[in-house]
């Protein structure tokens, strides 16, 4: 079960969040150094992410960062707590909302491999989906992810999550045709 997060809201749709073992802040330009776009590019981190078949340099990052201007998405840095500030950056976290259906889809990007398997990615996701579930505009919460990606499929069934449904043979994974499973948990639940 998700653990109750701190949180600290910067503005409107800015918050920073408090783990147990990350931090969670908005993720400026000053994050797109080498070892972000490096994440982008490693076969390994985005082995089950589309964004296996693109090649990232600091231009593309900028865009993709501008895209959540004036929106109510969130793109966020997830940092490993520490004394100083803000920590080392460990992954992203995304938040797409629909306030006009009251949902939330939220992605994760666990990019440094020194923390796989520790449960900094845990950390992360049960810390922001908490903090999005106690929002009064937002009913429901949703994910998806391969139905190869054993580690992201336990990720979402430990926040308690649960499948809501399955897009059978939806893309190809390593040459062959995988499900995409789509996971949910309700605001109160």
């Amino acid at each position: 079960m998700p653990k109750k997060s701190e949180a600290v809201t910067v503005g409107e749709t800015e918050p920073l969040l408090r783990g147990d073992k990350v931090l969670l802040r908005p993720f400026t330009a000053a994050d797109i150094d080498d070892a972000y776009i490096g994440w982008l590019n490693d076969p390994d981190v985005v082995r089950f992410s589309n964004q296996r078949f693109l090649r990232h340099d600091r231009e593309s990052c900028l865009r993709y960062l501008a895209s959540f201007a004036g929106t109510d998405n969130l793109f966020m840095s997830a940092r490993t707590l520490s004394d100083e500030s803000d920590g080392k950056a460990i992954g992203t976290l995304t938040a797409y909302v629909s306030s006009h259906h009251g949902t939330v889809d939220v992605g994760i990007m666990m990019g440094d491999k020194s923390v796989w398997g520790r449960g900094y990615g845990q950390d992360a996701w049960n810390t922001l989906t908490h903090w999005l579930l106690l929002r009064q505009d937002i009913r429901k919460l949703t994910a998806g992810t391969l139905a190869s990606n054993f580690g992201m499929i336990k990720l979402m069934e430990r926040s308690g999550m649960t499948l809501e449904a399955v897009r059978k043979a939806q893309e190809i994974v390593e040459g062959r045709p995988t499900d995409i499973l789509y996971y949910a948990k309700f605001h109160g639940a």
